[in-house]
């Protein structure tokens, strides 16, 4: 897709700017889903928290960058802040930081499903217009 195509689907979105639910939905989900099974396959925990860490690292770089976008409204922020939380909850247990305890080595692959679980049934839905949640899965892919 060129840079032009690019933009006019933005453009289009920007004037079909429905509310889409992004607790744990859709891309982002599937993306962590992908990162799990990615980690549940490596061999040794070192790997496995490489790869979470990682995938945790890109989604908030990428929440971060869609919530500094000029366009980008209130309600939006709001959205993105409260799902950017949730994020970095989860990096905390995966390091063990911010009053977390680490999870242990032989806890990584249950923790990796109940990652992509908690993005499935969050308590909270996180509200974020379609033009966002399209920028959030853009710069991911760009990221990576």
């Amino acid at each position: 897709m060129n840079g032009r195509t690019a933009l006019g689907t933005i453009a289009i979105t920007c004037m079909f700017a429905l509310p889409v639910f992004a607790g744990g939905t859709g891309d982002l989900q599937r993306y962590f889903s992908d990162a799990a099974t990615k980690a549940k396959a490596a061999v040794s925990p070192a790997e496995k928290r490489r790869i979470l860490n990682e995938s945790f690292r890109v989604v908030s770089n990428a929440l971060d960058i869609a919530a500094s976008m000029p366009f980008t409204s209130k309600q939006d922020i709001a959205g993105i802040q409260r799902f950017k939380s949730a994020v970095q909850d989860k990096q905390d247990e995966l390091a063990g930081t911010n009053g977390f305890t680490r999870v242990p080595d032989t806890q990584l692959n249950a923790f990796s499903g109940y990652v992509v679980q908690d993005m499935e049934q969050a308590d909270q839905t996180i509200t974020i217009s379609v033009v966002t949640l399209l920028i959030i899965l853009l710069v991911i892919l760009i990221i990576l």
